[in-house]
């Protein structure tokens, strides 16, 4: 008995000091102040949970994985040595992007910029349909109908390039931000928006004045004027972005479904188990698991049995998706990522979050009689410049704003034209190793690597390679500004706040 209201007891003190906590978390646990009071300063905490998924996404546990190559390496390119690294978690979407999905973009473009001649806007995201052709192969109606016709929809987009993906992603932001605050009601459609005000993430930040906005805004507890949603409020979502080659590269494997505590008991050559291209399930057995070459030759295999069911690409939810629930991480079409590509770059970058690419920048924006104004260019963006080295040279963690060649064609790792390894602090510009760009291999006089500042990495198999290729450690790459009829891609998300989702 005196067990039982010793428990009772222990209950009616827990309750009790929960309760307690949880009156306290609308004040400061370091100051005593009240949150949201407008008597004390009007300090605004805005209740939150946890990051909504977005549109198309799918939540990737981050972790540490062994990157790089997985099988032998038959192409003797040296450019994937393993590595152990850490990657955070994140969003990526299910499917490549279709090419309903890059219509609907191109009709936005159109109609916002075109009627306003700035149809140089919607020609500059127009996908390469060229790509197709082939000298002695007949693939006209590929080149006429692939992107716009219905039987294609649901197919991956090609002819895409890197800038391209890059554009489409910054655009979906956008879009998903704003359909966001329409169905909160903080702001409404606008029917027909011009291109110097249409709805864009980072202008809205600044801006006040935004030409949807609604009498249901959010208002400041103090003074009751109405606001635009802030950072702080935790509304409006992460950008939409390429995934980088690591975190491709570790959503593709799907490590999280071979894994026994902390132990992986079969690390993968492919995004499925096992050593082949087919399926070992009794019920299906025998079929293709990925959309790819089997031989010379051989795309889709005989009339009557085709293997992978697909001449060139497939459907983007064609096969079994992977332990993450990612469909076509190997075959169908290869992907383009965020990184600038270098031989050694798994050798070199860090293994926490490994990226090679970054250049980091600042917003235009300028502070007139006490008003923050920034400008938007032509097409409603806020235009962005490198953060000035002036300002770095107290820096610790980093010094120039553009380090694409940090450690691999800096002015401290520059390989002199005889082949020698130089440690001079000439300026940058005296001795390049990489060309600024493919047309600019050959500079006065001295030949320079086909590798660039502008080459950028594409993983993954496609429906014209090989089952060498399908493998998620291979790389190559291709100039930023170039499309092919095999790589298309998928976007990616940042993961703000604890790595596992509240489901799990």
């Amino acid at each position: 008995m005196n067990k039982i209201k010793l428990v009772i007891l222990s209950i009616f003190i827990g309750v009790i000091f929960v309760g307690t906590q949880s009156c306290r978390r609308s004040a400061s646990s370091t100051t005593g102040w009240e949150y949201n009071n407008p008597k004390n300063g009007g300090f605004e905490v805005a209740p939150f949970e946890e990051q909504m998924t977005g549109p198309g996404l799918v939540l990737i546990e981050g972790g540490t994985f062994v990157m790089g190559q997985t099988e032998q390496d038959v192409m003797y390119d040296w450019n994937n040595r393993p590595r152990r690294v850490t990657v955070s978690s994140f969003y990526m979407d299910e499917v490549e992007i279709r090419n309903l999905d890059y219509l609907e973009y191109l009709h936005w473009l159109y109609r916002v910029f075109v009627p306003n001649d700035l149809a140089t806007v919607f020609h500059k995201a127009l996908p390469d349909t060229l790509v197709w052709r082939n000298q002695l192969a007949y693939n006209e109606p590929y080149v006429q109908y692939y992107l716009r016709h219905p039987a294609y929809r649901e197919y991956p987009v090609v002819g895409v390039s890197w800038e391209q993906a890059s554009d489409y992603c910054a655009w979906r932001t956008d879009r998903v931000n704003e359909m966001i605050l329409v169905e909160q009601g903080l702001v409404s459609l606008v029917p027909e928006p011009s291109p110097e005000e249409y709805f864009s993430t980072e202008a809205y930040f600044v801006y006040e004045d935004y030409e949807g906005n609604t009498d249901r805004r959010l208002q400041n507890i103090v003074t009751g004027e109405f606001r635009n949603a802030k950072m702080e409020d935790g509304i409006l979502l992460p950008n939409y972005r390429l995934p980088t080659e690591a975190e491709w590269e570790f959503a593709a494997l799907g490590l999280i479904g071979n894994t026994l505590g902390e132990r992986i008991l079969e690390r993968r050559l492919y995004p499925w188990n096992g050593q082949i291209t087919r399926t070992d399930d009794k019920k299906f057995y025998g079929d293709f698991v990925a959309n790819m070459k089997r031989g010379k030759g051989d795309y889709m295999g005989i009339a009557g049995y085709l293997n992978d069911a697909a001449d060139a690409t497939a459907p983007v939810y064609s096969y079994w998706p992977n332990d993450y629930g990612l469909y076509n991480m190997g075959g169908n079409v290869s992907e383009w990522v965020m990184d600038v590509y270098r031989d050694l770059s798994h050798e070199q970058v860090s293994d926490f979050r490994p990226f090679r690419g970054n250049v980091y920048t600042t917003k235009v924006i300028e502070d007139v009689q006490e008003n923050i104004i920034a400008e938007r260019d032509s097409i409603g963006r806020i235009p962005e410049v490198p953060v000035s080295d002036f300002k770095n040279n107290r820096r610790r963690n980093y010094r120039q704003s553009n380090n694409i060649n940090y450690i691999d064609g800096d002015y401290a790792s520059i390989v002199n034209t005889d082949g020698r390894l130089t440690w001079t602090f000439e300026e940058e510009t005296s001795t390049k190793m990489y060309a600024a760009d493919a047309m600019n291999v050959i500079e006065d006089g001295e030949i320079h690597t086909l590798v660039t500042d502008r080459a950028r990495v594409y993983k993954g198999g496609s429906w014209k390679d090989l089952q060498y290729w399908m493998g998620p450690g291979q790389r190559r790459y291709l100039e930023q500004d170039e499309a092919t009829d095999h790589i298309g891609f998928r976007c990616a998300m940042a993961r703000l706040g604890p790595p596992i989702g509240r489901g799990r």
